[in-house]
């Protein structure tokens, strides 16, 4: 079992041990950008039930689960050189907000299953409570169909989110190819005044029913800001995430600018060095629990995006830090391997019209829809040249509460009625597609980081 000592993880007989892997994402929490649909999980599971009515329903996102991660996954990230995977989970798996508190073990089937799969190949897991109840900041992938992180507004929440960790951990505390909790993903506490209370009380239950295990805890504003922490927690890991501005869907060139800012590989080395003061500072491990770009399809482009994440993995080696990119499998943004058909054949036409709208925040230019758009964001930088919204300003709030909110809500009949019809087989036949045998393999970005682990 790892445990913490100074600057490393080690194992019970002091081996270092440097985790390196990917995150599970859009799994047990499920993504709009990731499985192709539009808006938050929970609004997407209820469109597709009023469709095919809750047993149908249960019957296709249980295959998804069960098809999207098996043996041959394990062996394939294993086989790659990685030694850890990082594994995304909605709260809504083991509790509903009509029975809050009542804890359902069956949450615990699928987990179990990969972690077991994982760790007969020598993977840890690193389990990330990646949607908390109320949501835990203001977008998507903490399940929120709002852009209001109403958890640190409520005791409630956070009452049932302790709870649910005192569950989890009570699960897992023997099983020694769990590397530890990551127990909050990407806080957004606008206030700053209700995360490090929070995080204490937290740490405190957690450590009575698994005093073992590694804390992963994240900053605040989406685990960039650790003036948070009002002290230092033993067996602990403070987890950065670390983004590449000209990596994303709307990054210019490589090197080059994004929406005027200049991005090479000092800025990167300078932007990690910023992000890491705190774990530097304090003499704790380094590790990024998310990074990555996201791909065009375009060659040129992409050539550019692998070089980002060539640069970011050399700085990593040359600081010793530990790393899980975003993202092991998805529709083909950023995966390693993405799904084909005939899942695309289904839905590749909407996902098509997702990404003209600019619906998903993962993957907007923010340019789509310019010129319905256009006038809107003359306004507000007009009449309200003052207005500084949390976490990203007033552009991106912008875009958040209109095409990622509005528009996205607005396109879940026409997603749910892509179901319709469809019999059980038929069903199964969509879920099965996204075994990995069944998926591409996004050969450059395999072979780089293959090229990195056994280098």
């Amino acid at each position: 079992m790892l445990h913490v000592s100074g600057t490393h993880l080690v194992t019970d007989d002091d081996t270092p041990v440097r985790l390196r892997g990917v995150g599970l994402g859009g799994w047990m929490n499920m993504e709009n950008f990731i499985t192709g649909f539009p808006a938050n999980e929970s609004s997407m599971r209820e469109a597709v039930r009023s469709v095919l009515g809750d047993d149908r329903a249960e019957l296709f996102f249980d295959r998804l689960l069960t098809s999207f991660f098996t043996e041959q996954d394990a062996a394939l990230l294993a086989g790659l050189g990685m030694n850890c995977v990082r594994i995304p989970v909605n709260y809504r798996h083991w509790e509903c907000d009509e029975r809050p508190m009542e804890i359902d073990e069956r949450g615990f089937r699928h987990l179990d299953r990969v972690i077991g799969l994982l760790g007969e190949h020598g993977v840890y897991s690193v389990i990330d409570l990646h949607a908390l109840p109320g949501a835990q900041n203001q977008h998507w992938h903490s399940d929120n169909p709002t852009h209001v992180a109403a958890f640190w507004q409520h005791r409630h929440f956070q009452d049932r989110a302790v709870r649910l960790w005192e569950v989890i951990a009570d699960h897992y505390r023997d099983h020694p190819w769990v590397a530890g909790y990551n127990p909050v993903n990407e806080p957004g506490d606008v206030s700053g005044k209700a995360i490090g209370p929070f995080y204490d009380r937290l740490v405190k239950a957690i450590r009575a029913a698994d005093p073992r295990h590694v804390l992963f805890l994240d900053g605040n504003t989406y685990s960039t800001d650790f003036s948070i922490f009002r002290e230092v927690y033993e067996n602990t890991v403070f987890v950065m995430h670390d983004y590449a501005l000209a990596g994303f869907a709307h990054g210019g060139p490589y090197p080059g600018y994004t929406r005027g800012e200049w991005c090479d590989r000092a800025e990167l080395e300078r932007t990690f060095a910023k992000r890491s003061r705190f774990q530097r500072e304090t003499g704790t491990p380094l590790w990024v629990g998310e990074f990555g770009p996201v791909y065009t399809g375009d060659p040129a482009v992409d050539r550019q995006r692998y070089q980002i994440l060539r640069d970011q993995l050399a700085i990593y080696d040359e600081q010793g830090a530990g790393w899980s990119l975003w993202t092991y499998k998805d529709v083909g943004l950023q995966g390693l391997v993405h799904v084909s058909e005939p899942y695309l054949e289904r839905f590749g036409g909407f996902i098509a019209k997702k990404r003209r709208l600019g619906a998903d925040r993962w993957g907007s230019t923010m340019e789509e829809s310019a010129e319905a758009l256009a006038p809107l964001h003359a306004l507000v930088e007009t009449e309200f040249p003052e207005w500084r919204p949390y976490p990203w300003g007033a552009r991106y709030q912008t875009d958040d509460l209109i095409r990622h909110i509005l528009l996205a809500q607005a396109l879940l009949p026409e997603y749910a009625g892509l179901f319709r019809g469809l019999g059980d087989d038929e069903l199964l036949v969509l879920a099965d597609s996204f075994l990995l045998e069944r998926c591409v393999r996004r050969e450059p970005l395999l072979d780089l980081l293959a090229d990195n682990l056994k280098g």
